[in-house]
């Protein structure tokens, strides 16, 4: 995300997550991860421009759900995130990290979801 030509927010999207959402992976979704903010860009909301462009993106491509994820229990992000319209679906425990970035080996994890 560019504002006034510098760099704000940048994140990746894809259409499928199944060594985290497993069994809900079938489900059309949009998934959101590695969002990061410049911290010259902090307090304006960003992630709720994510939120507007995920939803025409997820409309546009025949999605139901927009869903993130976050590692640990981090009561500070789960409430932005419900903030920002996703329903904290709780804590879950990966049973296949294989691949995933380190930071996912043996972790618990929080899950996020809106429907569409």
């Amino acid at each position: 995300m560019l504002i006034n030509g510098g760099i704000a927010c940048v994140w990746a999207m894809t259409f499928n997550d199944p060594q985290i959402w497993e069994e809900r992976n079938k489900d059309p979704s949009v998934y959101l991860h590695r969002i990061a903010t410049n911290p010259n860009f902090r307090g304006q909301n960003l992630v709720g421009e994510i939120v507007k462009w995920a939803k025409n993106y997820a409309n546009e491509n025949n999605k139901k759900y927009i869903r993130m994820d976050t590692v640990g229990n981090n009561s500070g992000l789960i409430k932005y995130y419900k903030k920002c319209g996703f329903d904290f679906l709780g804590l879950f425990k990966l049973n296949n990290t294989k691949g995933l970035p380190a930071h996912y080996d043996n972790a618990t994890v929080s899950l996020f979801q809106m429907a569409l």
